[in-house]
C-alpha cells in the first residue's frame, strides 16, 4: 500500500527541514552565510501539488488547511473557488468521509472509506496526526477495483482447488481405518487430524481473505445484536470442551450490551476469543467475562487464569500464523493460527478494534471494542 510510503517521506521530509533550519540557525550564528542547501516548506508544497494521489490537509477544527490540485479535481471542485481556511462540511457534503474522519480523530488510528461522486468510486484514507491535525489522501479506485475483482476470483478458484482434494483425502482416510490393522491404525488417526487442521486453516484463509475485502463499516447486512447473547451462543458451542476439563465461564454484565453488526462474523469472533482463552485456561478453572459500557463504546473483556502473555506475544498475538510459546497451551488441540487475525480484522470492519495485556491478577486479557451505535452514512 502507498499510504505507508506517503507517511515515511513526508516525515523524513519534515525531519530534514527542521535539521536543516537548526543546522541554518547555527552557521548564522557562527557568522557564516546562509546555507545554500536548505529543503523549504514551498518545495515540500510543490512536491504535494505535484503527486498523482490528492491531499487534503484538515486542521484541529476540521477547515481545510491545504489541498492540491490532483484532490481538488477528484472531488470535482470549481477551480475558481475559493476552499481552504474554510470548514470541510461547508465544501463537501460525503457522509461516508465525514464518518472515516470522526473515527479517526476518535481512535487516532488510520480509517478507510469509499463512495461514488457523479459515477467515478473514490476512496479516501484518513491519517491521524499531532495536535489533531488530519491528512486525507484521495484516489480514484477504479484500478483497484479492478485488482479486487481479480483477487476475488483468484480467492474462488483457491478455495475450488483446495477442498475438493481435501475433501477426497479425507474420505479416503475415512476408508482407511476400516481396512488398515491395528497396528496401523494410530497412523491413519494422525492423518485424519491433520486433514482436519489443514482444512480448517484453509477455511480461516478464506474467511480472512473476504473481510481484507470488505469495505470497513458496510452495514448493509447489519441486524440488532446483544453481546450477552452472543457470549452465551458461543460458549454453548464449546462447553462440551471445556466440560471435559472443567472449565466454567463467568459472565458479568450490567447490560446486554445492543449494537449493530454482522451477526455471524460477531458471533465467529467472540467464539474464536472464547475458544482461544479455553486453550490457555487451567483444568478445573474459569473464563472471565465482562461486558462494559465506556462512552460510545461496548467493551467485551475476555480473561483467562493462564500463565499470561509474553512481550512477543503482545507483539504478535494477531499477525497471521504467530504461535506463542507452547507451554502456555493448557489443551491438547491447536488451532490454525489465524483466528486472532480473524477477530482482528472483524472488529476493524465493525469500526472498533481489539487489544490484549497481562491482567495485574495473572493471566492473559483480551478486549474486544465495539461502537454501540452503528454510523450514519457507513
Amino acid at each position: 500500500m502507498l499510504v505507508p510510503l506517503f507517511l515515511g517521506f513526508a516525515a523524513g521530509v519534515a525531519a530534514v527541514v527542521a535539521l536543516q533550519r537548526h543546522r541554518h540557525r547555527q552557521h548564522n550564528r557562527a557568522g557564516a552565510g546562509p546555507a545554500s542547501s536548505a529543503l523549504t516548506a514551498a518545495q515540500l508544497l510543490a512536491w504535494i501539488d505535484a503527486a498523482d494521489q490528492g491531499w487534503m490537509v484538515l486542521g484541529s477544527d476540521l477547515r481545510i488547511t491545504y489541498i492540491n490540485d490532483r484532490a481538488e479535481r477528484l472531488l470535482r471542485l470549481s477551480r475558481n473557488r475559493l476552499v481552504r481556511g474554510k470548514p470541510l462540511n461547508d465544501v463537501l457534503s460525503i457522509p461516508q468521509l465525514d464518518e472515516a474522519i470522526i473515527s479517526t480523530s476518535h481512535l487516532q488510528r488510520p480509517q478507510r472509506s469509499e463512495w461514488e461522486l457523479r459515477g467515478e468510486p473514490l476512496e479516501a484514507v484518513v491519517l491521524p496526526g499531532s495536535d489533531e491535525w488530519l491528512l486525507v489522501l484521495i484516489q480514484s479506485r477504479q484500478s483497484l477495483e479492478a485488482q479486487q475483482q481479480q483477487q476475488e476470483r483468484w480467492v474462488s478458484d483457491v478455495a475450488h482447488e483446495l477442498k475438493t482434494p481435501l475433501t477426497a483425502l479425507m474420505l479416503v482416510a475415512d476408508r482407511l481405518v476400516q481396512a488398515v490393522p491395528s497396528k496401523d491404525l494410530v497412523l491413519v488417526e494422525r492423518l485424519q487430524r491433520e486433514l482436519q487442521r489443514l482444512k480448517v486453516m484453509v477455511e480461516d484463509l478464506l474467511e480472512l481473505s473476504r473481510l481484507e475485502n470488505c469495505l470497513p463499516q458496510d452495514g448493509s447486512g447489519y441486524v440488532p445484536i446483544s453481546l450477552e447473547d452472543l457470549v452465551n451462543n458461543a460458549w454453548s458451542s464449546i462447553r462440551p470442551l471445556a466440560d471435559n476439563r472443567s472449565v466454567r465461564l463467568s459472565l458479568e454484565s450490567s447490560d446486554e450490551g445492543r449494537l449493530l453488526g454482522d451477526q455471524r462474523r460477531l458471533y465467529r469472533a467472540v467464539l474464536n476469543l472464547l475458544d482461544n482463552a479455553l486453550r490457555h485456561s487451567p483444568d478445573d478453572d474459569t473464563v472471565d467475562v465482562r461486558i462494559l459500557s465506556s462512552g460510545a463504546w461496548w467493551i467485551l473483556r475476555i480473561r483467562d487464569h493462564g500463565s499470561g502473555l509474553s512481550e512477543s506475544d503482545l507483539k504478535r498475538m494477531f499477525q497471521r500464523f504467530y504461535r506463542g510459546d507452547p507451554s502456555r497451551v493448557r489443551s491438547a488441540r491447536s488451532g490454525s493460527g489465524l483466528g486472532l487475525s480473524i477477530v482482528q480484522q472483524i472488529a476493524v470492519n465493525h469500526g472498533g478494534r481489539i487489544e490484549a495485556r497481562n491482567h495485574p491478577d495473572g493471566g492473559a486479557c483480551l478486549e474486544l471494542l465495539l461502537p454501540k451505535e452503528h454510523p450514519a452514512g457507513a
